[in-house]
């Protein structure tokens, strides 16, 4: 039996240096059952080290009415921002450290901010001090090959905007990048970019999701992607990302 789950897997905490000090577990956790929302991804950008207090702090709350995805949006040497969804928090880590290895710079605080390492009572434990918005030195080639082999999913972010998007820094979506899914911004109709092809799927290739790509929780669940499955698990968003069975997406659009 299959159900539609609302999803936001795309969702900055304070770790982020352009994530809201207020992006704290268990406030991501309340909005997210606010909004109705059955799973969202944590993806901080380069780095995961807030995940685990997410899941902990959606566990107390909501027990099984929430699902956490783990991740990380991604830098790569072409300044393209890429999704890397994990389930396996083991999996998770090792992707955490080829990324920390190719990842060079310090964080300044007084240019950047503080960088928040927190527990699942919101409680800061430590400040990451990797330079989090810069780039790695690895390609998207590299990055979407470490991420699939790891067996999570890579997904081009935000790719209707004029910078960080494959599309932005490219000009093109390339046809064997490895992408398993493409995202627009809940502002995509605003985009310079014609989308038109990836949108109606006459360019053929991944499927189109759209997520909140949240730095305020004013923003979690702004867009999000309604998926046809049976329980929200990595396993059955790779399949319905790729149309198995009767499981299917349909983006919304707030």
């Amino acid at each position: 039996m299959t159900g539609r789950l609302r999803m936001d897997l795309h969702i900055h905490t304070c770790l982020s240096p352009c994530g809201a000090p207020e992006n704290v577990p268990t406030r991501i956790v309340q909005k997210a059952l606010e909004k109705r929302l059955d799973a969202i991804g944590i993806c901080d950008h380069n780095s995961s080290e807030n995940v685990q207090a997410v899941r902990r702090a959606a566990g107390r709350a909501a027990s099984d009415k929430l699902h956490v995805f783990g991740g990380m949006e991604i830098t790569t040497r072409e300044e393209v921002h890429l999704l890397a969804i994990f389930e396996d928090a083991e999996e998770l880590a090792r992707m955490q450290d080829r990324v920390y290895d190719s990842l060079p710079g310090v964080n300044d605080r007084e240019v950047f901010g503080d960088q928040y390492i927190v527990d699942e009572e919101d409680y800061v434990t430590g400040h990451n001090e990797h330079l989090l918005i810069g780039a790695t030195t690895m390609s998207i080639d590299e990055t979407v090959g470490h991420v699939h082999r790891l067996g999570g999913l890579a997904i081009a972010c935000h790719i209707d905007r004029e910078v960080f998007s494959v599309i932005s820094q490219l000009g093109f979506v390339p046809e064997n990048a490895g992408f398993d899914a493409l995202e627009v911004s809940p502002n995509h109709a605003s985009s310079p970019f014609d989308l038109s092809p990836y949108l109606d799927g006459s360019a053929g290739g991944p499927p189109v999701v759209t997520f909140s790509d949240a730095h305020h929780l004013s923003d979690i669940g702004r867009a999000l992607t309604e998926i046809r499955m049976v329980r929200a698990g990595l396993a059955e968003l790779k399949d319905a990302l790729r149309g198995a069975g009767h499981r299917d997406i349909a983006p919304v659009f707030a």
